[in-house]
């Protein structure tokens, strides 16, 4: 077996240029309130690696260009779409009159486990991930469609919105790798 490193021309990977003409998931990611540029340049990289459609930053989350957002980012800020809405319910409540379906990130008591999300999720589709404290708004907890939540079995009761945003990302991906042209297709 060999499993010496890919270097970077072997990777294969697009220009930004080839990228913004590239079809991409029906995903979309609202964030309500992150306080964090890492934490948002983070979910920016995981979203260009997965051919996110569009970002929505909303409420206090920082917006590009910023160099902390950068920092993390590499660069992502300029291939991912973006746009900034001041409050998140009016972006929740523009979705879901655009048929998006809402997923929301979050604890409750009604919530399904990640491991347990269906297959067939409908498209377009929208994560929504909360304050790092505070978690996803109530109000917009009252309009999704389904809240997820991650199993932990550690002592704590939270993961890092980045992290989460990244396995949720993957887990709706892997539901529609189908419907995306990778480079393995080719």
């Amino acid at each position: 077996m060999n499993y010496n490193k890919k270097n970077i021309e072997e990777l294969n990977r697009l220009s930004i240029e080839q990228y913004k003409t590239v079809k991409k998931l029906p995903i979309y990611l609202v964030l309500d309130n992150i306080r964090s540029k890492y934490n948002v340049g983070s979910i920016f990289r995981t979203a260009d690696a997965f051919r996110i459609e569009k970002i929505f930053l909303c409420g206090i989350t920082p917006c590009p260009p910023d160099r902390e957002i950068e920092k993390t980012a590499l660069g992502a800020t300029k291939s991912v779409d973006w746009q900034y809405l001041s409050d998140t319910l009016s972006c929740a409540k523009l979705l879901k009159d655009q048929m998006v379906f809402l997923l929301a990130v979050e604890q409750t008591f009604n919530s399904t486990s990640i491991i347990n999300l269906p297959f067939n999720l409908p498209l377009p589709i929208a994560i929504i991930l909360g304050h790092e404290i505070k978690g996803v708004d109530d109000k917009i907890l009252e309009m999704v469609n389904i809240a997820v939540e991650i199993p932990q079995w550690g002592t704590k009761h939270s993961l890092n919105v980045s992290v989460a945003a990244g396995i949720t990302m993957w887990e709706v991906v892997k539901r529609n790798i189908d419907k995306i042209d990778t480079v393995e297709s080719k």
